[in-house]
């Protein structure tokens, strides 16, 4: 306690006298606020090894859409290439629309954005209605409108997330995970179903002793070489597929050093109303995938996406959409396969993303430097992709620790749901007999699965319970209350 001073006695010393104003409190706004995880930066070094391990993870994942596409289209290799390097550019681009943002664009998370593979079969089905010459010009047409129609819908479309507390959120987060360990499994056996070695014990087998590595270097590693294990078990897995000659070096004594995507190389965009039509559904399947991403990269990084948060990520999904045919790319969304390395690397920082976005466009910008990421063989991928598909689906396993299941009707919600969004995998061709337009949504295991389960949560948790759901607006899908 202050000593008091008495009467005609001399102020003790630093106190104010008599009838003098007293000194300001310290403002506590004033204090420099510790920066978030996500917010951080990190030195160069770092920055470009972490940033180099999300470019390694979904490289294959970026350049398969547009080399389906371009031997659908009927293009040569050369062209092909080129429209690879095209869609890394404009991943590139879409990435850092993400990451860093401007104005009310970007979620300004972690997140990688690249080539969507929902809009594969769409735009194949419009090669072969428009044939070969106009093909990519209506398809970029087509694929410009979705992304304008992504943008504009984006702040009525974030309000879902009142709609996704743990039960939903949980449940979509295990899908995610779940529907892309076919992708794991697919590369671990060459990548090529077609091929007469398809499934060979060779690819199992490095594609094992590649995801061995990786868990032992997660083992015995500390520090930054422990968070990027799984780009020193791409790395190693690499240089053990060399003498078995599972690395194809083609690509690199083929490649261009520098080669910039010229804007609309195969022609002006073309616009038809079919097109159109189906590339809005694949925007729109898009962002409910985005959406479940989102949240679930929130709650992976502590900093649930709100209403506001989700609005300038779908924002910057539609506009790296848009932007996207400018360079010769296709419909641009989230990959859920690094939400699975974010988890397991446990680094936050946006910026890291960001230096992988940069990445993405160097790659773009010279065909050499792609070609040798794709040095990378898929068994060796198959190994890692097994460990962050996994984790993806553990994430969502442990929201669903939170969602309340000692209720039947919800286990119930999390069971058909489950259900539902693991039919696509499981039972290939289950939705032949419908129409093509439906087929888009429903091959989807994401989609149906994310839908499921908001419509049952809306059942059992929402209607005929007045006032029990109440959620604020702008308020964390995490923080959601499960009655």
């Amino acid at each position: 306690m202050s000593p008091t001073a008495t009467p005609g006695s001399t102020p003790p010393a630093g106190s104010p006298s008599p009838g003098s104003p007293l000194p300001p409190a310290p403002d506590p706004a004033a204090a420099p606020a510790a920066k978030h995880p996500v917010d951080q930066t990190l030195p160069f070094g770092k920055l470009l090894g972490a940033g180099l391990q999300h470019v390694a993870a979904m490289y294959a994942g970026v350049v398969a859409p547009p080399l389906v596409v371009g031997i659908g289209v009927g293009l040569s290799q050369g062209e092909i290439a080129f429209l690879m390097s095209a869609s890394l550019f404009a991943a590139g681009i879409a990435t850092l629309l993400q990451t860093l943002g401007f104005w009310n664009i970007g979620a300004r998370l972690p997140f990688v954005n690249g080539v969507s593979f929902a809009g594969v079969a769409p735009m194949l089905a419009i090669a072969k209605a428009e044939g070969p010459e106009d093909a990519l010009p209506v398809i970029y047409g087509a694929v410009i409108v979705a992304g304008v129609f992504g943008f504009l819908l984006a702040p009525w479309f974030c309000k879902l997330i009142r709609f996704f507390p743990p039960v939903v959120t949980g449940t979509v987060i295990t899908l995610i995970g779940l529907s892309l360990l076919p992708v794991a499994f697919n590369w671990a056996q060459g990548g090529n179903a077609r091929a007469e070695d398809y499934g060979d014990v060779k690819y199992i087998g490095l594609a094992a002793v590649t995801l061995l590595i990786t868990v032992v270097l997660r083992r015995v590693l500390r520090g930054f070489l422990k968070q990027i294990s799984i780009l020193l078990g791409l790395v190693a897995g690499t240089l053990i597929a060399l003498p078995l000659g599972l690395a194809d070096f083609s690509a690199v004594a083929d490649a261009d050093v520098i080669g910039f995507p010229t804007p609309f190389h195969f022609g002006a965009p073309q616009f038809t109303v079919a097109a159109i039509v189906s590339m809005v559904i694949v925007m729109i399947v898009s962002m409910t995938e985005s959406t479940a991403d989102v949240i679930a990269l929130g709650q992976i990084v502590d900093k649930p996406a709100d209403e506001k948060t989700l609005a300038a990520a779908l924002r910057a999904d539609g506009l790296g959409t848009a932007l996207s045919p400018l360079f010769n790319g296709f419909a641009a969304s989230a990959f859920a396969q690094n939400v699975g390395l974010v988890a397991i690397t446990k680094v936050r920082s946006r910026y890291v993303v960001a230096a992988s976005g940069g990445i993405l466009i160097l790659l773009g910008l010279c065909p050499f430097l792609a070609s040798v990421v794709s040095l990378v063989p898929q068994p060796v991928l198959g190994g890692v992709g097994l460990a962050l598909f996994g984790t993806v689906a553990a994430s969502g396993i442990q929201t669903l620790a939170q969602a309340g299941l000692e209720r039947g009707d919800n286990v119930l919600i999390v069971a058909i749901s489950l259900g539902i969004g693991v039919i696509p995998m499981a039972s290939e061709g289950f939705y032949h007999g419908f129409p093509e337009s439906m087929r888009i949504i429903l091959d989807s295991g994401i989609s149906t699965g994310c839908v499921a389960a908001v419509l049952l949560n809306l059942a059992f948790n929402h209607i005929g319970r007045p006032g029990q759901d109440e959620i604020q607006e702008g308020q964390p899908a995490a923080a959601v209350p499960v009655h």
